[in-house]
């Protein structure tokens, strides 16, 4: 006889814990939600789903959350794991998922069954929530993290470094995003898959200044599993700003092609359909590297002329063959700043000091794969960040510490990357925050 299968509730606490309470990214606390197999009895997955839904609901509202539940506590939550289920029974009930005695009496009864202590507190704190709601509400009006859900020190950076835009950013980050195919023309045309969408009964739209005519935006977002000919490499699921780095590395068949921070493997497998190339992958961790691998077996890639190695793009002289290459490819580690609507907990666990030490990470790595570009060569620096500091600010002084660099300009019509470069892509409906800057080896 099988087990029954957790509350969702109760995951979805634990996972909101592994990210408020122990600094956990919520990637990692879902890998290893989904590695236990009492998680998912029955095999079909949508007790995970419902738990990763509640669990990215409560991220993106933790700043008005947490300030819910100190007003409420007026003390800190003891034990701290019932911060978890608390923040979970209030999301539901803020934000009104069912109706309020359902989110209640569950909330209580899985706490229940391992804090039966717990259970008049957690009751009382729910059902005083919804006898103060009015007063919270306009508590959270007033209070600048719980008004946008955004750290202090990330909300005085955007007013400082976008202050005609900050609001509108900020709301972009906190909406859902959307769901960004990129067909792959080795195996399918986009009228094809088009045709596949239509069949299938699901709605899309095409993006305007698509570079490669391979995007298309789904009206609702699905599980991969059920798009049409994904695990036969038809289509893969990248955003529309992250799909710019491809046509714009210029790589063309024969070229010598390094990707110095692959995983996991959504630019290297759009660069090896768009060419033939001789091409080394690079990541320092090696069971995100094999997902590189996985992503380029399903998409049906070629992969004799592919290299995959674990190791860090910063020490070349750990794997260099001393052939100069003519294209290189540097998504650089950041901040993520540009991606939080897809990775909410990245506002709770990055820190403002962190932002200098991944200025040092990506100048180091800027320095050290420079001399392996070729003259003539060009160098595509990325990150998915909307600090300057990891952007502008880095290739301003790349520049000055090197004499043979110089910028280029995007060469395709497209509105979402307007000449010249280093362009900074801004969150919107359609696309994440990217910054791109295409470097030329003099």
């Amino acid at each position: 006889m099988s087990l029954p299968a957790p509350s969702p509730r109760l995951l979805a606490a634990n996972l909101v814990n592994a990210v408020l309470l122990d600094g956990i990214s919520l990637t990692a606390a879902l890998a290893k939600l989904r590695a236990n197999p009492l998680n998912n009895p029955d095999g079909d997955g949508r007790n995970l789903a419902a738990a990763q839904s509640l669990a990215y609901g409560v991220l993106r509202e933790a700043g008005r959350l947490r300030l819910f539940l100190a007003r409420l506590t007026q003390r800190p939550v003891q034990p701290e794991i019932l911060t978890g289920h608390l923040l979970v029974g209030l999301h539901e009930l803020d934000a009104e998922l069912s109706p309020a005695y359902a989110a209640v009496n569950e909330t209580v009864g899985v706490v229940a069954q391992r804090h039966p202590h717990a259970r008049a507190f957690v009751n009382a704190v729910l059902r005083n929530f919804q006898r103060r709601r009015a007063e919270l509400e306009t508590a959270a009006k007033d209070d600048p993290e719980a008004h946008w859900n955004f750290p202090a020190w990330w909300l005085a950076r955007l007013r400082t470094e976008y202050p005609g835009d900050w609001q509108t950013l900020v709301a972009a980050q906190n909406s859902r995003p959307p769901m960004t195919l990129r067909v792959n023309p080795r195996r399918v045309s986009l009228a094809d898959y088009l045709t596949r969408l239509d069949a299938a009964g699901l709605a899309y739209h095409l993006p305007p200044g698509d570079p490669s005519e391979v995007a298309l935006i789904l009206t609702t977002p699905i599980p991969v599993s059920e798009l049409p000919g994904f695990e036969a490499g038809l289509v893969s699921v990248q955003d529309l700003g992250a799909q710019i780095a491809a046509p714009l590395l210029q790589a063309s068949s024969g070229m010598r092609v390094l990707d110095a921070c692959a995983a996991p493997g959504g630019k290297t497998g759009h660069l090896l359909e768009l060419a033939d190339l001789d091409l080394l992958a690079l990541d320092s961790d090696a069971l995100r590297l094999r997902r590189v691998q996985d992503n380029l077996e399903r998409l049906g890639m070629p992969l004799s002329k592919v290299r995959l190695l674990a190791e860090d793009a910063g020490k070349p002289a750990l794997w260099w063959d001393r052939q100069p290459f003519d294209r290189i490819l540097l998504d650089a580690p950041c901040t993520a700043s540009g991606v939080v609507r897809r990775h909410p907990d990245g506002k709770w666990l990055k820190r403002e000091e962190d932002m200098q030490h991944l200025a040092r990470e990506q100048s180091r790595l800027l320095d050290a794969l420079w001399p392996l570009l070729k003259p003539g060569g060009k160098m595509l620096y990325c990150t998915c960040s909307l600090f300057n500091v990891e952007n502008g600010e880095q290739i301003a002084a790349f520049l000055a510490r090197h004499d043979d660099a110089r910028i280029e300009t995007v060469d395709f019509a497209d509105p979402l990357a307007k000449p010249p470069l280093p362009t900074i892509l801004l969150p919107s409906a359609d696309t994440d925050g990217f910054f791109y800057a295409r470097l030329l080896k003099t």
